[in-house]
């Protein structure tokens, strides 16, 4: 009589041993499935936030026509998470000298403007014109928050400026940023048509088609009393429109870094719901 054959454990391949793991196996799955899922997700967002920082422009208050008057604002954002801006140096194009700036007052800051001769004067509303301005530096002097333009921060530097030229469609303003561990921005690099922009690009002030307000026209010139009238009326629309201008920007600043915190979580949870899901299938 032969003894009956001893049961062996049930073989990997067993029913049995398929369900008992199952359960891992999907499980595992699905957690890779998500690993993948929050990697799409956070590049997406990273794709839509864009880069917080943003570089030194200038843009008008209104328009700026050709051949007239414009108040514009220079934005300045503080790239560095552990330095502020404590200077701002501002070079005007010499191809097309302006004769012309008043800076209106920054708290916080002191300006400068610097001029010099002109090799040929100019005429501007009957006058000649024999210098005109070739710089303004502005130097951080102290705060609420210390002194300068500190991280996560940016600052608008309003300009009036006048009499705008008439035979260019751009002005361009090559521009010097310094840090307070005395790094040095250099905002210069011209941009070519058709070509992408370059690393450090120069703020650039389009300029819109002559209005024939009599800002600069020909046919009817303002006296000195009007333009005194005009600047201080100016002087006040400026102040309301770049507090309003700063609103709008901060707003988008802070939905680029909000998105950039969201993506960077979803990214690290991925992360790591991928390795969990490796450790899993190598205990089982």
């Amino acid at each position: 009589m032969f003894a009956k054959p001893f049961a062996s454990p049930a073989s990997s391949d067993s029913p049995a041993s398929r369900s008992s793991r199952s359960p891992f196996s999907a499980r595992s799955v699905t957690v890779t499935r998500l690993s993948v899922a929050g990697g799409i997700a956070a590049t997406a967002l990273l794709l839509l936030a864009g880069p917080a920082s943003a570089h030194v422009s200038v843009q008008p208050q209104g328009e700026a026509a050709k051949g007239g008057y414009a108040t514009i604002s220079f934005k300045v954002p503080n790239e560095r998470d552990n330095a502020s801006t404590t200077k701002l140096e501002v070079n005007f194009p010499a191809d097309h000298p302006l004769a012309s700036v008043m800076p209106q007052p920054v708290p916080g800051w002191d300006v400068k403007v610097t001029k010099d001769k002109l090799a040929k004067p100019l005429e501007m509303h009957g006058n000649t014109i024999t210098e005109a301005v070739t710089k303004v530096t502005w130097t951080a002097t102290g705060g609420k928050t210390g002194p300068g333009i500190g991280p996560g921060q940016f600052q608008q530097f309003p300009l009036s400026v006048g009499q705008l030229p008439e035979d260019t469609d751009q002005l361009t303003f090559k521009t010097l940023q310094t840090y307070d561990n005395k790094e040095v921005v250099r905002w210069i690099d011209e941009t070519e048509e058709g070509a992408d922009e370059p690393e450090s690009p120069a703020p650039v002030l389009k300029l819109s088609a002559a209005t024939g307000d009599g800002h600069g026209a020909p046919s009817d010139k303002p006296s000195a009393e009007t333009a005194s009238h005009d600047d201080d009326a100016a002087d006040d629309s400026d102040t309301a429109a770049s507090t309003a201008a700063a609103s709008s920007s901060s707003d988008s600043d802070t939905t680029a870094r909000v998105l950039s915190v969201i993506a960077i979580v979803i990214g690290a949870a991925g992360v790591a719901f991928g390795v969990l899901a490796g450790r899993r299938r190598t205990t089982t």
